[in-house]
């Protein structure tokens, strides 16, 4: 049996609602995403920098001098 243009228009506007409703969530994601890359590029920033730090002092501390068997 063949549908009617009213159904026809129905199922249209039906697949249209879940695509519209897929979109926003694929963007939700996308926005959640993106703050989450921002936080974790601030954090090996910081870890990045934390670790510089750490390593100059170690460093300084390590004398230059040539082995014995020099």
């Amino acid at each position: 049996m063949a549908k009617s243009d009213a159904d026809r228009l129905d199922e249209l506007e039906i697949l249209a609602a879940h695509q519209v409703r897929v979109i926003e969530d694929l963007n939700e994601t996308i926005i959640r995403q993106s703050k989450d890359i921002d936080r974790l590029e601030r954090l090996v920033e910081a870890l990045v920098e934390r670790f510089r730090t750490i390593e100059d002092r170690v460093q300084s501390d390590i004398p230059v001098t040539k082995p014995p068997h020099w």
